[in-house]
């Protein structure tokens, strides 16, 4: 069977037991970056550290993950036969000086920061001809992202004690001169698989020192846990509980407080600044739970809590105490609700394709006949994976699944051409403010402006939808934000140019600066987000 239901660090220890072990792998690797590197000479990073192979000390192993600059890899210490994480940063990655700066103070931030239970350990940094390599402790416990996806959400009682160490990880960094300026849910490992294990802060690459009053303006970090003065381009250490608010939030009901599609409709709602505390499963959530998140999430940097504030907040210090029963079946609603959402959108997109010019769709007609590879009118999910590959899509196997299944309502796994040109849309965005006009005007049957629960049961009846009644009032849950009663024209492009899963898009944002972030302070102090399509 492999070693595909065993954890890397348990297939490691039976590696190491062999003295033939010689970390072949990563020599390769080494190779194959070597013949890349070109007549260039390599840049130094670490300048008090001389060169050295770090084969000498560490057996690299197998990859356990991989983000924008750096792999890292499951090693084992030679000497003594420790599993450890070395984190390789490829030289040929920094390309700007920048670049170079960032990683020279993730390691100083790393070696200035108190050895701390809450904080992955930094075993040593090293550096060779063609990386950097950060050799930390082992965490084989995974993220906590992906407990969270894997949850839905959590207990009260747990999204206590997960938000506790989050913000102790907060209040170390400021007491020691540090802004994180990355706090997010994927920056975190648990020791190990246990239900109770030690979570720990992981990644310090967009880590600042700073002085008491210094400001900052470069906007840096992921959009989702972005403070508003962030955007603004003049924040300080605030910007930190901030982001462990959006993280709380998200702890107790499985999806972030401000999200869009796109970086500027997250700027949008994050400058907007409103929280939603309707849903499922916040009635059921304790007022003091909401009061800290309130708290956490106060736009005005001066007027939010500290660190220290956080921590002696009455809900955390009072965590034991917590509910520690299941917040409903959010789980299960929240994926209804999706799904509900989606055929809206899927309905949407069959009417604006229907409005689309031969000239508009000519193009998406000879994709299909391209990927239509047995001419059978039907394409299925291998024709369309093969399709785009040799289309030269750079959509992930996952994400052309994902859209399949937003576009396919009879889960047959297949695309006929009118759900074909539907999902052509998505992908290509193509669905342009007119086109959405004429879409929402479909649906709004007497012209007042508005959606209305009647008129959309009656769009979803055309469609032999029998509960089309349980189904509007699922979609009106989701789409009607301002509880009216009717979706306005705003809140029907908002569904139309939200992502389908925030998730996914959490993944898709690398760290970094957000050069294509458009964000202008005017003369008269407000803020102008550019594009915002």
């Amino acid at each position: 069977m492999g070693n595909c239901c065993r954890s890397p660090a348990a297939v490691a220890r039976e590696d190491v037991k062999s003295s033939n072990y010689s970390g072949h792998d990563h020599n390769n690797r080494k190779e194959k970056a070597n013949a890349g590197n070109g007549k260039k000479g390599p840049v130094t990073v670490l300048a008090d550290k001389s060169k050295e192979n770090i084969e000498d000390k560490y057996a690299l192993d197998r990859e356990l993950g991989r983000g924008e600059f750096g792999v890292t890899y499951l090693c084992i210490d030679r000497s003594s036969r420790e599993l450890l994480a070395c984190k390789s940063i490829s030289k040929r990655k920094l390309r700007t000086a920048v670049d170079v700066d960032d990683v020279r103070r993730e390691v100083e931030i790393m070696k200035h920061l108190p050895e701390n239970s809450s904080i992955v350990t930094l075993r040593e940094a090293c550096e060779d001809e063609n990386a950097v390599h950060l050799v930390m402790e082992l965490c084989e416990g995974g993220e906590l992202f992906d407990r969270i996806v894997a949850r839905g959400h959590y207990t009260e009682r747990a999204a206590a004690a997960v938000t506790r160490t989050i913000v102790e990880v907060v209040q170390l960094c400021h007491k020691h001169g540090v802004i994180h300026r990355d706090l997010k849910p994927e920056n975190f490992l648990f020791a190990n698989k246990k239900e109770n294990s030690p979570l720990k802060a992981i990644d310090f690459g967009l880590s600042i020192f700073f002085k008491p009053g210094e400001k900052f303006s470069e906007i840096v970090g992921s959009p989702y846990y972005m403070a508003p003065e962030v955007l603004k381009r003049n924040y300080g250490p605030e910007i930190d509980i901030w982001s462990a608010g959006v993280i709380l939030y998200i702890l107790l009901c499985g999806v972030p407080p401000f999200w869009a599609e796109s970086e500027q409709g997250v700027a949008q709602a994050i400058l907007r600044g409103l929280i939603d505390f309707k849903r499922e499963p916040w009635p059921s959530v304790s007022e003091g739970a909401k009061s800290l998140v309130k708290q956490m999430l106060e736009p005005d940097s001066k007027l939010r809590l500290t660190a220290k504030q956080v921590l002696e907040h009455t809900w955390l210090q009072n965590a034991k105490k917590a509910p520690n029963v299941p917040l409903g079946d959010v789980v299960k609603s929240r994926l209804k609700q999706f799904s509900m959402m989606n055929r809206f959108k899927r309905k949407a997109l069959r009417v604006i394709a229907d409005f689309l010019s031969n000239e508009e769709v000519e193009d998406i007609k000879e994709t299909f006949k391209k990927i239509d590879t047995d001419d059978d009118g039907i394409v299925t999910i291998e024709e369309l994976k093969t399709g785009l590959q040799n289309l030269n899509s750079q959509l992930a196997d996952s994400e052309i699944q994902l859209l399949i299944e937003a576009v396919d309502s009879n889960g047959k796994g297949t695309l006929d051409y009118g759900e074909f040109v539907a999902i052509s849309l998505h992908i290509r965005k193509m669905a342009n403010d007119e086109h959405i006009h004429k879409a929402f005007s479909y649906f709004d049957k007497n012209g007042n402006g508005f959606i209305e629960p009647e008129e959309l049961r009656d769009s979803l009846k055309e469609d032999g939808d029998d509960n089309s009644a349980d189904i509007a009032n699922d979609i009106f849950q989701e789409v009607d934000t301002d509880k009216d009663g009717k979706i306005s024209y705003e809140e029907f492009v908002a569904m139309m140019k939200t992502g389908t899963d925030w998730r996914k898009a959490s993944r898709h944002y690398s760290r970094g600066r957000f050069n294509s972030l458009s964000v202008k302070l005017m003369k008269d102090g407000s803020i102008n987000l550019g594009n915002t399509e």
